[in-house]
């Protein structure tokens, strides 16, 4: 059974609420009509009615079972501006600031309707970029207990070689922090296992990646992957994890048996930690156009709700999917 098809099993099981706040996007639109019609999750969608109806006709879908939040005039508008002043109290936000960026940027009053326990997660990002999804999750839903670092994953369904590489890999951080420290690294390390667990089903095993395997080359940006790895081990993480590993050592036995024969992991791993943003950008955009594999994403990781981001060049089943693994996130 492909990980999508237990995705959405699982998402009509658990039937959580999910806020869409980007309702003026007609992908957003015919996205809603088809998580209904699967039953994913329960669509809500922040947007200008009649123009949703509209597009509804003109496109031939039903929009029967969207809950639809007017975003001109939303109803909890009044209590959520006073909440959203209380938690930027600090930063000297007034209820009438409050309430001009609740009515000027959908993602705060999506995140907000969380917030308040009207919805159970959010995806947003077909309009927006992740910066402003990521403030609004910041600032209104803030980090869970103990997490210091907000991070992404990608969940990437290989349709090729599984044989080789497995079903499923998955990818961390290709969206959120441009230049990890080692601590960071090792963050991401742990909460991509804990994504892998929860979301996938399956026992992580880390690789963290840069150009050199077990000490072929020095530089200081391999020195950065090397004390992650130290940080691991600190910690005492109960995960299998190796550091400082190129990819083909990580993933291919023949390979891992010459560079790092001790290695436990190496030509096993499952998750793969890459050592900066462009790494991890470029690396999951090849490896999905190049190699024709699914990929879902990018989750959030280390939030105290489910928030998640849409590329901008996302399809509407892209959407839809990311619904579905938001829903099974927000059952946790």
């Amino acid at each position: 059974m492909s990980f999508l098809v237990k995705i959405r099993e699982k998402a009509r099981e658990v039937q959580k609420s999910v806020v869409l706040p980007e309702g003026t996007d007609e992908r957003v639109v015919t996205a809603a009509a088809k998580i209904v019609e699967l039953g994913v999750a329960k669509p809500v969608v922040l947007g200008h009615r009649d123009d949703m109806e509209r597009v509804a006709n003109d496109l031939g879908i039903s929009l029967r079972g969207v809950e639809i939040i007017e975003a001109k005039n939303p109803p909890k508008l009044e209590t959520y501006a006073e909440k959203l002043a209380e938690l930027r109290a600090k930063k000297g936000m007034t209820v009438e600031q409050a309430r001009e960026i609740l009515l000027n940027d959908p993602n705060f009053y999506g995140a907000m309707m969380v917030k308040m326990g009207d919805a159970d997660a959010m995806v947003s990002g077909s309009d927006s970029p992740t910066a402003d999804v990521l403030r609004a999750g910041l600032q209104i839903i803030g980090t869970r207990k103990g997490i210091k670092t907000v991070s992404s994953v990608f969940v990437m369904e290989l349709t090729e070689r599984q044989d080789t590489y497995g079903d499923v890999l998955l990818f961390g951080d290709c969206s959120v922090i441009p230049v990890p420290t080692s601590e960071q690294l090792a963050d991401i390390a742990e909460a991509s296992v804990i994504t892998a667990e929860k979301v996938v089903g399956m026992k992580g095993k880390v690789a963290l990646l840069t150009f050199s395997t077990k000490g072929s080359a020095t530089h200081p940006d391999v020195d950065v992957v090397i004390e992650a790895g130290k940080i691991l081990e600190e910690r005492k993480v109960e995960f299998a994890y190796t550091a400082e590993v190129q990819a083909d050592a990580a993933l291919v036995k023949s390979v891992a048996m010459k560079k790092c024969p001790e290695s436990k992991v190496a030509g096993n791993a499952n998750i793969l930690i890459f050592p900066n943003l462009a790494a991890g950008n470029i690396g999951y955009k090849l490896v999905q156009r190049l190699a024709g594999a699914n990929a879902y994403g990018p989750l959030i990781q280390g939030l105290a709700a489910p928030i998640n981001d849409l590329s901008r060049g996302c399809s509407v089943d892209d959407i839809v999917n990311l619904v579905a693994i938001t829903a099974v996130q927000a059952a946790e």
